[in-house]
C-alpha cells in the first residue's frame, strides 16, 4: 500500500511543486510537429523560430519558439513546472503557435540546458528568464503562462517588469507560501506516508530540486491592472492522502486565492475535470485562458 501510495498520491503532491511524474506527455499529441527542428531567423525579424540552444549570462539555456510576430499582439512565454521541460509543452505550443508567437524555455536544470553551478534564487533564474525574453520576444509585449513550479516563477518575476509583462496566466501555480502550507497542512508529529511527503516537499522546497532552486515563501506583490487568470485543478487528488489530504486541499485551494492579489483585473477559475496537468487534462481550458489574456494585452 505504502508502495502504490508513493507512486501515485506522494509523488503528485511533490509535482505540485516539481511537476514530474503525475501525467506522461503522449510524444503523437504533438502529431508531426517538432519543437527540437533546427532554429532558423523569422523572416523580416530578429527573433528565431524552431529550437535553439542561447547564451545568456554566459550559460547555454534551450529555447523553442514557433508562430509569427505580430505589431501589436504579444509573444507567450510558457513556462514548465518543476522536474519537466520545454518539449512537455509541445502539443500546446503548437496550438497556440497557429495564431500567436508562442516560446518555452528550459530553466537551468532543466530539459536540455545547463546545470547551475550552485543553488539557485528567484532572483537568479529571473536574470535569465530577462536573457531569454531580450532574444526571443524583443520588444513585444510579453504573456507568461506557467504551470505549477513555473506559475509560481512567472507571479514573482512579473511585479518587477510591468514595463514588459504584460499578462499572466498561472495554470495549478505552486502557493506562494507553500512551504508554510504544507508544513501546517501536515503536522512534524505525522507519520507513514504523510511524514514522508512532508519531508520530501520541505526538501525540494530548500533546493533539493534538479533546478537547485530555494524556494521561499513570500507575499504577493502587485504585477499592475494586468490582465490575470489563476486556474486551479477540479479534480481532489491531494485528498487521497490518509487524514491530511482534506486538509492539502484546502490549502492549495487558499493558495491560489492569494495569488489574486496580482492584479485588480485578476480571476480565479476551476478547470473540473483536471488534476495538476491542466493544460494535458484539458488543454482547451488552458488554450483560450491564455488567448483571451493575449487578446486583452492586445487591445489595450
Amino acid at each position: 500500500m505504502l508502495r502504490k501510495f508513493k507512486a501515485s498520491v506522494v509523488a503528485a503532491l511533490c509535482c505540485t511543486v516539481l511537476g514530474a511524474g503525475v501525467a506522461g506527455c503522449d510524444a503523437d499529441a504533438a502529431d508531426d510537429w517538432d519543437p527540437f527542428a533546427a532554429a532558423t531567423k523569422k523572416a523580416g525579424a530578429d527573433l528565431i523560430t524552431g529550437t535553439k540552444k542561447i547564451d545568456v549570462a554566459g550559460r547555454k539555456v534551450n529555447v523553442s519558439c514557433s508562430g509569427d510576430a505580430a505589431d501589436g499582439k504579444p509573444v507567450i512565454v510558457l513556462l514548465h513546472g518543476g522536474g519537466d521541460g520545454l518539449d512537455k509543452l509541445a502539443p500546446i505550443q503548437k496550438t497556440l503557435s497557429a495564431k500567436n508567437r508562442v516560446c518555452s524555455y528550459d530553466r537551468l536544470g532543466a530539459g536540455a540546458s545547463d546545470k547551475p553551478d550552485g543553488p539557485q534564487s528567484f532572483a537568479g533564474i529571473g536574470k535569465i528568464l530577462t536573457g531569454v525574453l531580450d532574444q526571443v520576444a524583443g520588444d513585444h509585449p510579453v504573456v507568461l503562462a506557467g504551470h505549477s513550479l513555473g506559475g509560481l516563477v512567472a507571479a514573482r518575476y512579473a511585479p518587477d517588469h510591468q514595463d514588459r509583462v504584460k499578462g499572466l496566466v498561472l495554470l495549478d501555480a505552486t502557493s506562494p507560501t507553500m512551504s508554510g502550507d504544507i508544513a501546517k497542512a501536515i503536522p512534524e508529529s505525522a507519520k507513514g506516508p504523510a511524514a514522508e511527503l512532508r519531508a520530501q516537499n520541505l526538501a525540494i522546497f530548500q533546493g533539493e530540486n534538479p533546478e537547485k532552486l530555494v524556494i521561499t515563501d513570500g507575499k504577493v506583490r502587485s504585477a499592475g491592472d494586468i490582465p490575470v487568470e489563476i486556474i486551479k485543478h477540479g479534480k481532489p487528488y491531494l485528498a487521497a492522502l490518509p487524514t491530511y489530504g482534506p486538509r492539502l486541499e484546502q490549502a492549495w485551494t487558499a493558495g491560489q486565492r492569494k495569488w489574486l492579489a496580482l492584479s485588480g483585473s485578476s480571476k480565479l477559475s476551476t478547470a473540473a475535470k483536471s488534476e495538476h496537468y491542466i493544460y494535458l487534462d484539458q488543454p482547451e481550458v488552458a488554450v483560450k485562458a491564455i488567448e483571451r489574456v493575449a487578446a486583452q494585452v492586445a487591445g489595450a
